[in-house]
């Protein structure tokens, strides 16, 4: 697992700013439904997990999941200060979801995957959440090519957002070994730099079978 110290520090100084912190729009092909329970992984300031509440009804319910304490303080304050409740914040890394087993109807994540380490162990995790039947709905990006060892290596390169990155096939080859079915690219944008390498920003979906099925790894 990659040191999440440096993204922690990045994204908690962030949490205040005005930025935009996304390569995608995965909640506008989300389409949450009433009384589903919805988790946002790399939730941020908390804005996709409140449009998912608003979405879900209060029979539902959304998670959102980070590892910045800055970013989790700021999203629960704004939920408080809005009269949200079916919400909830979870500080913890991408490779350990803190909720049961088949529990979550729709997963969804904006440029926050590429971070992890071990991306095997992040997508086995969202199967195992997911109810059979369930559905992510993931913005990230991808690098045209392997990324050399002294940049996927780097704990501040990986917070900046690329070093992380795999392959298109690589990304692809993760979601098949977990056992997702009916994966498809919904928007590709061409090539662009992005620190020391060239990457894609994607937006794709898939879904666990309905009858259960192990992760591979």
């Amino acid at each position: 697992m990659i040191d999440t110290k440096p993204i922690e520090t990045r994204y908690s100084a962030l949490a205040e700013s005005s930025c935009c912190l996304s390569c995608g729009g995965a909640i506008d092909y989300a389409k949450p439904q009433p009384g589903e329970i919805c988790l946002d992984l790399g939730s941020g300031r908390g804005t996709d997990v409140l449009r998912m509440a608003e979405a879900v009804g209060k029979t539902g319910f959304a998670y959102g999941q980070d590892v910045a304490p800055g970013m989790l303080q700021k999203a629960r304050e704004t939920a408080q200060r809005l009269g949200v409740t079916h919400v909830k914040f979870l500080e913890s890394p991408l490779e350990r979801i803190p909720l049961p087993h088949h529990h979550v109807n729709l997963v969804i994540s904006n440029c926050t995957l590429n971070h992890a380490g071990d991306k095997m162990a992040v997508w086995s995790e969202i199967h195992r959440v997911m109810v059979d039947g369930g559905r992510f709905v993931v913005s990230d990006i991808y690098a045209t090519g392997p990324v050399a060892p002294e940049y996927a290596n780097d704990p501040a390169a990986v917070a900046e957002c690329w070093a992380g990155a795999v392959t298109r096939q690589a990304y692809l080859e993760t979601l098949a070994a977990c056992g997702f079915q009916n994966v498809r690219i919904l928007e590709e944008s061409a090539p662009y730099e992005k620190g020391k390498i060239k990457v894609c920003s994607f937006t794709i979906q898939g879904e666990k079978p309905k009858k259960a099925c192990c992760c591979k790894g």
